[in-house]
């Protein structure tokens, strides 16, 4: 009988842990080799222990993204497979996985392919991309019924930034900020910044890059 995949699950929510630690447990191919809540650890444990397969969040409450960490394991360890996933529908983190090696990346809550295929796909060789980015409902729209300038705007809105600020940082007038605010309120139904702010920032529709180690969701 051939040896079974030695599995690392990496979440900082313990639901989401839990998840993973369940489809290892149910797959004859694997077993898991810990559960951590924490991505720098991962890295730690992965120069200590054999792995074989790395399943990790990329939104930590503490420390290190899971993007950064991964990325770090993928150069020092590249025998290892690593799959990335998130909860959230930022699309930005998928090229930037692809530019790092990674070698498959899962949204939980958008994925049409189960884990148990992905992590089977990957230890096969394959690098397993969803084939387009999610496109959750935001109001009375869809993600993106927005235009990318719209979406950045929006991005720099979750931070609580001024029109002047949003304008400085992507280096246009604020009153072109202020009328993309007004069509993406008029294209959502929302009422006011802060309803576009919370809603964006609850679904992980956008997500600043400094979030992913400080947004509470993952």
């Amino acid at each position: 009988m051939s040896e079974k995949i030695r599995v690392l699950v990496v979440d900082d929510q313990y639901v989401a842990r839990s998840f993973f630690e369940l489809h290892v447990e149910m797959a004859k191919r694997y077993e898991l080799a810990a559960s951590l809540p924490n991505a720098e650890q991962a890295v730690a444990w992965c120069m200590e222990h054999p792995v074989d397969l790395v399943i990790m969040d990329v939104v930590m409450k503490y420390g290190l993204d899971g993007l950064s960490c991964a990325r770090t394991i993928k150069q020092d360890h590249p025998q290892i497979r690593i799959i990335l996933t998130t909860s959230m529908a930022e699309a930005r983190w998928i090229e930037k996985a692809r530019n790092a090696k990674i070698d498959s990346f899962w949204f939980k809550e958008y994925s049409e392919i189960p884990l148990t295929e992905v992590m089977d796909r990957t230890m096969n060789g394959e690098s397993v991309y969803p084939s387009s980015p999610p496109n959750p409902e935001f109001g009375e729209i869809k993600k993106y019924d927005l235009s990318e300038r719209e979406l950045e705007v929006l991005r720099e809105l979750t931070r609580n930034m001024t029109n002047e600020e949003i304008a400085e940082e992507l280096h246009i007038s604020p009153h072109t900020v202020k009328r993309h605010i007004e069509n993406m309120l008029t294209k959502t139904g929302f009422k006011s910044r802060v309803d576009l702010a919370v809603n964006a920032k609850t679904i992980g529709l956008v997500v600043y890059e400094d979030n992913r180690k400080v947004n509470q969701g993952s």
